[in-house]
């Protein structure tokens, strides 16, 4: 879970009129808004926002604090609970997503710089906003919770393997150079504010509504220095690379959900599932690709940040819709 990401936990089929619900549907559909208009600002003035390029790692580690500061003991304990919705949504979260990565690479024939750049997008933990997509499609919000810190946690070990191994052949990839970055920018700053809040929690309680804005201008500030720095590219490419970005992230959402059907799984589980394995956390991929790839590589975590975030909120319309014809409220 990130900064992005707090909801309540409690209730995973909320009252779609109640406080909680309407801030997360502002939420879910502000975040996208904010974060295409520093694609736009990166596009139209680049240089502008090339010249803050060295700030996307520093703000990455605000982002992951936040996330931090959000999370709670409670949040780890559904492992014990609920040991097996918890191995199976993180097993396919990096399993279904990185193979997708692949099969997208394959079928559009992508250059060597982009297709690094989706296999970067399809080996990163969960995504940022999954847990305010989870609760908004009454999916069961305390797994989102727990796969996203599961995942995130596991991302300084499987992500760079998992790069390394499906795009290695494609460019050079340092997996002990990317896993230092990510144990630098998520692991530390996640740890940081974990421990800040057990330290401090009636202070974090005060700021905890201001978190999920910060995060996304963080997101939206290094969106714009990622498309700020690929200008030239996006005019070029940039119809191919939301292509890709579009087919990972909707078969990710069907491949997760049909994991949790296959697996007995109840509805409410199965579509966090569908959302946890379709969300990645594409700031991250970004953060990676510019710091050990290069600008290109780091344009389709750019594009997913924008897309992933639109296509949830459609997700979690399309629940509340099925419910409603089914008679549920």
């Amino acid at each position: 879970m990130t900064a992005q990401d707090s909801t309540p936990t409690e209730d995973p089929t909320p009252n779609p009129d109640s406080t909680t619900d309407r801030q997360a549907l502002i939420a879910s559909l502000g975040f996208p808004l904010l974060v295409l208009l520093g694609g736009l600002i990166g596009f139209a003035a680049p240089s502008a926002v090339t010249s803050i390029s060295s700030w996307v790692t520093p703000l990455l580690g605000v982002i992951m604090f936040g996330m931090g500061l959000t999370l709670k003991p409670h949040d780890f304990a559904l492992v014990a609970k609920r040991p097996l919705p918890v191995i199976i949504g993180v097993v396919a979260q990096f399993v279904i997503m990185p193979l997708l990565a692949l099969l997208v690479v394959v079928a559009l024939d992508l250059p060597n710089e982009i297709a690094v750049g989706v296999i970067l997008v399809g080996c990163s933990p969960g995504g940022t906003a999954s847990n305010v997509v989870s609760y908004l499609a009454r999916g069961d919000v305390a797994l989102s919770v727990t796969m996203t810190s599961i995942s995130t946690l596991l991302a300084p070990l499987i992500t760079p393997a998992l790069t390394l191994w499906l795009a290695g052949e494609l460019m050079e990839v340092s997996v002990s150079a990317m896993a230092l970055s990510i144990v630098k920018v998520v692991l530390v700053p996640v740890l940081a504010g974990l421990l800040v809040r057990l330290l401090l929690p009636s202070i974090v309680d005060v700021i905890t509504p201001a978190l999920p804005w910060i995060s996304v201008i963080a997101i939206s500030t290094i969106v714009a220095v990622v498309v700020g720095g690929s200008r030239d590219n996006i005019v070029k490419a940039g119809g191919i690379v939301l292509l890709a970005v579009i087919l990972h992230n909707t078969l990710g959402y069907l491949l997760g959900y049909l994991t949790g059907r296959v697996t007995g799984q109840p509805v409410p589980v199965r579509r966090t599932m569908a959302v946890e394995v379709g969300m990645q956390n594409s700031g991250l991929a970004s953060t990676l690709a510019m710091a050990h790839i290069s600008p290109l590589a780091a344009l389709p975590g750019a594009v997913f940040s924008v897309w992933h975030n639109l296509s949830g909120a459609m997700l979690a319309a399309a629940c509340r819709l099925s419910d409603a014809r089914a008679g549920k409220k």
